[in-house]
């Protein structure tokens, strides 16, 4: 009897998520999206020097023989499904999920066997919507050489593997991380609670201390003579028609302000020297 080849390989399993109720709705609009997908699918696998080995109803088994170039390949699908399904409404969204596991397997024709895809299977089914499971062994290869983030979802036990398969799921984007639907102890609510009062407060300072500032300056320049609110004003003028036209990349106004610049402390300095501005007899300020 031939013995089996054998070899380490990345495995990737992946299936629709609540497939029989997207089937039961329309038949053929799922049939058609399913097709559509599977051939995004099929175009990102050939990329990463994927190679698909079976398409059970809506399932996808792949082979790899990097590990990198599985993770990287199940990231852009989950990436690239998750755009088409922008489009649809909810109810007809094709949302996949994919487990990704690193062992051996036994190969037989175009067919594979083994432990190594029963854990990527397993993995698939833990995964939730539009997500990514990784085994330990494929994080162990992965979490110093791609920039994602892995959250450790701890040991889980599977169907028909003796020992319980260290888990952790891929961010992608927030779709995919872990909800905490606890909520934080007493303490630290209390804590929160404390510290966004606190923030409250220094808000409502720190907005009464410009209100009181922006009325302190409107009582002073009420107070001077109308040729200091007018230089003023020209300068107020060209700093927000500077901010509507080129904001503050460009500084511009201050050229055209200048000479106003100039005798607004003309003003200012001879006042101070004089007392008072000389006032014009038959003009009133």
């Amino acid at each position: 009897m031939e013995r089996a080849k054998r070899r380490l390989a990345a495995i990737m399993c992946a299936d629709v998520a609540h497939y029989s109720r997207l089937m039961e709705q329309d038949e053929d609009g799922t049939l058609s999206r399913l097709k559509t997908y599977r051939s995004i699918m099929s175009s990102l696998t050939s990329r990463h020097n994927g190679r698909i080995v079976n398409t059970w109803g809506d399932s996808v088994i792949v082979e790899f023989t990097s590990v990198i170039e599985a993770v990287q390949c199940a990231v852009e699908i989950q990436n690239e499904l998750s755009h088409k399904n922008a489009e649809l409404p909810d109810a007809t969204k094709m949302e996949f999920r994919i487990g990704l596991n690193l062992g051996d397997i036994m190969i037989e024709g175009d067919d594979i066997y083994g432990d190594g895809v029963n854990v990527a299977a397993r993995l698939q089914e833990l995964a939730p919507k539009g997500g990514i499971m990784l085994s330990q062994s494929v994080y162990d290869q992965v979490r110093t050489k791609l920039a994602l983030g892995f959250d450790p979802l701890g040991p889980k036990q599977v169907k028909n593997v003796t020992e319980p398969v260290e888990t952790y799921s891929v961010r992608l984007g927030g779709r995919n991380e872990p909800e905490d639907i606890s909520g934080p102890e007493p303490s630290k609510r209390s804590e929160q609670a404390g510290a966004a009062t606190d923030r409250t407060h220094d808000w409502e300072k720190d907005t009464q201390a410009v209100a009181n500032g922006f009325e302190q300056a409107r009582r002073w320049l009420r107070s001077q003579p109308k040729r200091v609110r007018s230089c003023v004003f020209m300068i107020g003028f060209f700093f927000v028609l500077n901010l509507l036209t080129s904001g503050l990349s460009t500084l511009w106004f201050v050229w055209p302000s200048l000479p106003f610049a100039v005798m607004l402390a003309w003003h200012l300095i001879v006042g101070r020297k004089g007392g008072k501005m000389p006032v014009h007899p038959h003009r009133t300020d």
